[in-house]
């Protein structure tokens, strides 16, 4: 009787564009030979975001397989009736991030590599329910804090993703994570993506019902020259320590400022 040979176990890194993931798979680029890069390709990325994942590629020598939905964004915005996700809901992390994944992974063992650093044990990142999927975290396990990840990225010559000048974190475009000082800094570099995040909004004048990316104002109300003058005053008026004080916003608004992150949010921002 023929007997079968398992399957190898797949060693897969998800990359979100953003620094710890992009530091992990540095770190981990001679320690795994066989890891599969991978990147949930959502189809509504920053231009910078792609530009850093090239020069990942090049430096690692492997290519970064971009994994998208079976649907575009806009197909799943009809299919919820104009309800633009937001933190409670997080649709577009589910459909457009999560499933790729998954179906890409598909029935194999898998252990997944997730850049959780020592510093953040509070944070747990995409923990799938598949049973055939393994998360290991080996910045937990190796004691890698943030000033690390910042050290990896020089020492490569990869440095920061360029969006951290006007942005705090990975992400699509019109994420509804991003605060306002970031939408400001979206139309201000990205005017044409603003736009088009601006045209996904949608108020009722009569009902007063609204759909916009932020609860509070519109991004037609947020765009308005007094309201940027504002919002960049009462960004600049916060707290800067000696280490900041010429301005990343990355610095500035931290990473973990109003976000109350769940796991399924951290496919995006790792």
């Amino acid at each position: 009787m023929e007997v079968m040979e398992a399957k190898p176990v797949r060693h897969i890194l998800s990359l979100s564009g953003g620094k710890d993931s992009t530091a992990l798979a540095i770190y981990l680029r001679d320690k795994v030979s066989d890891m599969e890069y991978v990147f949930m390709d959502t189809g509504e990325e920053l231009p910078e975001t792609y530009e850093y994942l090239e020069k990942l590629e090049a430096y690692l020598g492997k290519p970064i397989v971009r994994l998208n939905p079976d649907r575009p964004f806009s197909h799943y915005l009809e299919l919820y009736r104009g309800v633009l996700p937001d933190p409670r809901t997080r649709w577009c992390t589910r459909m457009l991030k999560i499933k790729p994944f998954e179906r890409y992974v598909g029935d194999d063992h898998v252990i997944s590599y997730i850049a959780i650093r020592a510093d953040e044990p509070h944070r747990k990142g995409y923990i799938s329910t598949k049973p055939n999927i393994t998360p290991r975290y080996p910045f937990m396990e190796d004691g890698i804090r943030k000033e690390d990840v910042y050290r990896i990225l020089e020492e490569s010559g990869l440095g920061l993703p360029h969006y951290y000048r006007w942005r705090s974190r990975s992400g699509c475009y019109f994420c509804f994570f991003q605060q306002r000082i970031e939408w400001v800094g979206l139309l201000e570099n990205h005017p044409d993506l603003f736009e088009r995040a601006k045209r996904y909004e949608k108020i009722d004048h009569i009902t007063g019902e609204r759909f916009t990316w932020n609860q509070r104002e519109s991004l037609e109300e947020l765009s308005k020259p007094e309201r940027i003058a504002q919002i960049k005053e009462e960004c600049m008026a916060r707290p800067r320590s000696e280490s900041n004080k010429n301005f990343s916003l990355m610095e500035i608004l931290g990473e973990d400022v109003d976000i109350n992150d769940s796991q399924s949010c951290l496919v995006c921002h790792l």
